[in-house]
C-alpha cells in the first residue's frame, strides 16, 4: 500500500523507502536458550519492521537468540514488502544468498515473512524451492510450530488472515533499538480497497487492538527510558475501538490525547493517516496537545479527480485541499508531507500538471515520491490499463520529485533563525561529535555536542543553516542539565 510508508524516515529526501533492509538484533533479557540463533531482516513499511519485534518476541519465548552474521544463524528471517515490483525483486536477490549460507551450513532454516509471503504462498515454498516456511502477518504466533515441522523435513506454511488478531498481549522487543524512538501497532489490517494497493490482500480486515494495551505499552517505554513513540496503523485515523461488554468506544481522537497523557515528556507521533478519514476532531486533540507533534502524513497520490476516482481513494482533490487548509488553520506550525505516484493508469500531460500543481498548493515539506508500479490481482491490474511508458513516468517522477526538493529546501530556510525543541537520536552519521534529533514537525536536526547531554534529552536549537534534507544549528537551551 503506498500510503504505507515509512515516515518516520522524516527526512526531506526523495527516497525509496523499499530499497533496502535493515539488519535487526536485540539483547535477550530473559527466557531459555535452546543454542539456536535467528537472523531476520525487514523490508518496507514501519510496519513490518514492527511486525519483525513481534518475531523477535515469539522466537525469543521459542528459546531463539538472535545474531548480527548472519552466517551464525540457524534461521534466517526476511520481512517483506509487497508494495511494489521492486521491492519483491530485492527481496528474491537476498533469499539466493540467504541459499549460499546454507549450504555452507546445512540445516539451516530460511522463511519469508509479512505481505510477500502472504502473496505468494506456495510459489516460494513449491516452485522456486528457496524457502523452508512462509508466514503471513496474521501467523507469527504459529511460528514455533512452523519451524517444529520445517526442521522435520517438511515445508512449513501459514499465510491465514485474521479479523481479530492485534498481537495486543505480546511485549514488542526492541530490535536495534536507539533507546529513545520506538514504535507501538494500533491497527493492523486496511478496509480502503484503492485499485493499485495488495494490503487489503496480504494484511486482511482492519481491526483496532484494545487501546488500554496501547497506554501500557506506551507507559513501560517511558519508564524504559525512551520519550517518543509513533502510532502504526494502514490508516490511523479509522482506529475505532468498542468495548465488547460495555461498547465503549475510543476514536483515534480519544487515543491520541491517552497516550499524550501518559507523561508530557513522551511525544506522540502517527502514521498513516487518509485524507478521507482526517477529522478537525483529530487536529483539536494535537493543537491542544503540547506533546502530539505537529507533524501529519497524508497521502495524496494524485492531483487529478479523474485519476483519484480510478485509484479508488474516496476523496476529491477539493477535498484534500479542505483538509489541507483546516490542518493549517488549527495547527499553524504543523508540517505535512504526502505520499505521490507518476504515471498511473491513463494519466495524461494534463492529469500530471494537476499533480504538480497540488503539490504546490499543499506546499509539502517532504514527500515520497513513486511511478506507478502494477500489482498482481489488484483492481488495477485487473481493469485498468497500465498504458503511461515507463519512460514517460520517469520522467514524470523526475518533475515531481524536483518540485518537491525545492519546496523542502524554502521549508527549511524559513526555519533559519527559528529556535526548536529538539529530541536527541542519537550521534549524528557524520560526525561523533555532533548529535542529531528531531524538532515536532519532524524535521531532521544536527547540532554539537555539549557535555552532560546523552540520547533521550530535550535540547533547544537555534538553525543556522538548512539543506532539503536537514537543518543545522546550535544548543541555546537543554533541559538536561
Amino acid at each position: 500500500m503506498y500510503d504505507d510508508n515509512p515516515t518516520i524516515q522524516h527526512l526531506v529526501k526523495t527516497i525509496d523507502p523499499m530499497r533496502q533492509g535493515e539488519v535487526l538484533d536485540y539483547k535477550a533479557q530473559s527466557g531459555a536458550d535452546n543454542g539456536k540463533r535467528f537472523y531476520i531482516e525487514s523490508f518496507g513499511c514501519q510496519m513490518n519492521f514492527s511486525d519483525s519485534e513481534i518475531v523477535a518476541a515469539v522466537l525469543h519465548e521459542a528459546g531463539y537468540r538472535s545474531t548480527l552474521r548472519m552466517e551464525e544463524a540457524d534461521l534466517i528471517l526476511v520481512n517483506t514488502c509487497s508494495i511494489r515490483e521492486k521491492a519483491e525483486d530485492t527481496v528474491r536477490k537476498r533469499l539466493y544468498v540467504y541459499n549460499k549460507v546454507k549450504k555452507s551450513k546445512p540445516g539451516t532454516l530460511i522463511g519469508v515473512l509479512g505481505c510477500m509471503a502472504e502473496r505468494m504462498k506456495r510459489q516460494l515454498l513449491e516452485e522456486e524451492k528457496l524457502v523452508d516456511l512462509v508466514v503471513g502477518p496474521d501467523a507469527y504466533r504459529d511460528m514455533p510450530k512452523l519451524l517444529d515441522s520445517a526442521e522435520e523435513g517438511h515445508r512449513a506454511i501459514n499465510v491465514q488472515l485474521s479479523r481479530e488478531e492485534t498481537y495486543a498481549d505480546i511485549s514488542p522487543v526492541r530490535l536495534q533499538s536507539n533507546g529513545v524512538t520506538a514504535f507501538i501497532s494500533i491497527m493492523r489490517g486496511c478496509d480502503n480497497m484503492c485499485s493499485f494497493c495488495v494490503v487489503p490482500f496480504t494484511r486482511g480486515r482492519e481491526r483496532s487492538r484494545d487501546p488500554y494495551s496501547i497506554i501500557a505499552e506506551t507507559r513501560d517505554l517511558y519508564d524504559n527510558g525512551y520519550r517518543e513513540v509513533t502510532l502504526l496503523g494502514q490508516n490511523v485515523d479509522s482506529y475505532n475501538w468498542v468495548h465488547p461488554e460495555t461498547q465503549e468506544t475510543v476514536t483515534f481522537a480519544r487515543l491520541l490525547r491517552m497516550c499524550a497523557g501518559v507523561h508530557p515528556e513522551m511525544r506522540i507521533r502517527f502514521s498513516t493517516s487518509h485524507p478521507k478519514d482526517m477529522t478537525d476532531e483529530v487536529l483539536y486533540a494535537m493543537a491542544e496537545m503540547d506533546n502530539i507533534c505537529n507533524y501529519i502524513h497524508l497521502p495524496v497520490q494524485s492531483g487529478n479527480n479523474r485519476i483519484l476516482e480510478l485509484m479508488r481513494r474516496g476523496y476529491t482533490r477539493e477535498w484534500y485541499m479542505e483538509r489541507i487548509e483546516a490542518i493549517r488553520r488549527i495547527i499553524p506550525d504543523c508540517a505535512i508531507s504526502s505520499d505521490i505516484i507518476a504515471g498511473f493508469c491513463t494519466e495524461t500531460e494534463a492529469d500530471h500538471r494537476e499533480t504538480l500543481d497540488i503539490i504546490r498548493r499543499a506546499n509539502f515539506s517532504m514527500s515520497y515520491m513513486f511511478y506507478y508500479s502494477e500489482r498482481p490481482n489488484t483492481f488495477a491490474q485487473r481493469n485498468l490499463q497500465d498504458n503511461v511508458p515507463l519512460e514517460v513516468k520517469k520522467r514524470r517522477l523526475t518533475e515531481i520529485i524536483q518540485l518537491q526538493n525545492t519546496l523542502s529546501l524554502e521549508h527549511n530556510k524559513k526555519d533559519i533563525g527559528r529556535q526548536f525543541e529538539v529530541l536527541i537520536e542519537g550521534d549524528s552519521k557524520k560526525s561523533k561529535a555532533e548529535f542529531k534529533g528531531r524538532n515536532s514537525q519532524n524535521k531532521m536536526v544536527v547540532f554539537p555536542k555539549i557535555p552532560g547531554l546523552r540520547p533521550g534529552d530535550y535540547v533547544h536549537v537555534e538553525i543556522t543553516e538548512a539543506s532539503s534534507a536537514t537543518l543545522r544549528g546550535h544548543i541555546i537551551q537543554n533541559s538536561a542539565l
